[in-house]
């Protein structure tokens, strides 16, 4: 069924702020995929490594490694019937154990893909789609249709996180005598807002979205806005029976304990937001009002699935999901060598406006 190996140039971070192209003979299964990815978006995750801001010792563990997790390619050969040279595909980064190891039993088989142990993500712990060919299980591929571009494709990965959040909660989405508020007005707040709206049919009137940039929250006309920064949380105007946070960061905290105030008894947080600082809790009031934490983290395959479903079917999704797409080519990079993903990442991460930026692989 052809070679066992595939050849790939991989841009690798050696230290922060350095990439060297390292080049690379992959494995190829039996089911696997050899992808020539095309195009990329640059998440938080990936900017820490490339930054420094993981830590040493992290660092340390995973470099050299190639980054980015967001992404989709064009397959230029398959071991598996699913999939033909020429599909274009979106690249699901968390690969399973039961993946890696198929003759390997474990618990993994009854806890979801993204939490299982033993399991490989892209720009993680395996290198990520930042190399001239990514050789990947297609298990973890999923076919876009020919409606969906591909600068609204690649951020099915974001999105697909969204989806795996929202599952925590989805039913509670359909009750239309709740009320569901989000904080975040980043990229992660803005994709799962679009979700809960479009996808779920959450009526504006039942559903806030808290955030500190006035610009930013004018984006979310699907939705109330308040600005965090001058809202009373201790006598808050409404009270809330489901809370998404998306903040992350230093702002995890404050968040964190905003919507604790604003919960009705028996409420669900679910927390989306990443922080390298642990964040104190108000558990007093945790305990009191009865509130069930939901941590979410990545996705699976299913939820890419879920993804490409919506972004196909509901124009007003694919309208909504646009919005955070780059309008000039200032977050448009052209990637060919290492030289030109570091430069790349040099200019998103001093960057700090709304859009997310995207990378043009062009080898």
């Amino acid at each position: 069924m052809g070679s066992d190996t595939v050849a790939t140039n991989v841009l690798s971070l050696v230290e922060p702020f350095k990439v060297e192209e390292d080049k690379k003979e992959i494995a190829y299964k039996d089911d696997w995929v050899e992808v020539r990815p095309i195009m990329a978006s640059v998440c938080h995750a990936d900017l820490r490594y490339f930054n420094g801001s993981r830590g040493a010792e992290v660092l340390k563990k995973k470099l050299p490694m190639a980054l980015i997790h967001e992404g989709i390619g064009i397959v230029e050969s398959s071991k598996s019937e699913e999939f033909s040279a020429g599909d274009r595909v979106a690249i699901v980064p968390n690969i399973p154990n039961r993946v890696l190891q198929p003759s390997v039993a474990s618990e993994g088989q009854k806890i979801p893909a993204n939490y299982a142990s033993g399991a490989e993500f892209l720009g993680s712990n395996r290198d990520g789609i930042a190399q001239t060919r990514l050789v990947h299980p297609a298990d973890c591929l999923v076919k876009i249709p020919d409606n969906i571009s591909d600068e609204l494709a690649v951020l099915s990965e974001v999105s697909s996180v969204s989806n795996h959040a929202i599952s925590h909660i989805e039913s509670d989405l359909k009750d239309t005598s709740k009320n569901i508020a989000l904080f975040g007005d980043g990229p992660v707040g803005y994709l799962t807002a679009c979700m809960i709206s479009f996808m779920f049919h959450v009526e504006k009137e039942r559903f806030t979205v808290f955030g500190a940039d006035a610009e930013r929250l004018a984006h979310f006309d699907f939705a109330e806005t308040k600005m965090s920064p001058e809202y009373n949380f201790k006598e808050p105007e409404k009270k809330y029976d489901v809370i998404i946070e998306c903040t992350g960061g230093n702002f995890s905290a404050v968040a964190i304990n905003e919507a604790i105030d604003l919960f009705n008894p028996i409420g669900k947080l679910v927390l989306m937001g990443v922080s390298e600082e642990k964040a104190p809790i108000n558990t007093r009031d945790v305990l009191e009002k009865g509130l069930t934490l939901y941590g979410s983290s990545r996705s699976t395959t299913y939820n890419f699935e879920k993804v490409i479903e919506g972004m196909t079917t509901i124009p007003e999704y694919r309208e909504a999901l646009s919005r955070i797409l780059p309008k000039g080519m200032n977050k448009h990079f052209t990637v060919s060598s290492g030289l030109d993903f570091q430069n790349a990442m040099n200019s998103i991460s001093n960057d700090k406006t709304w859009e997310k930026a995207i990378l043009n692989f062009n080898y």
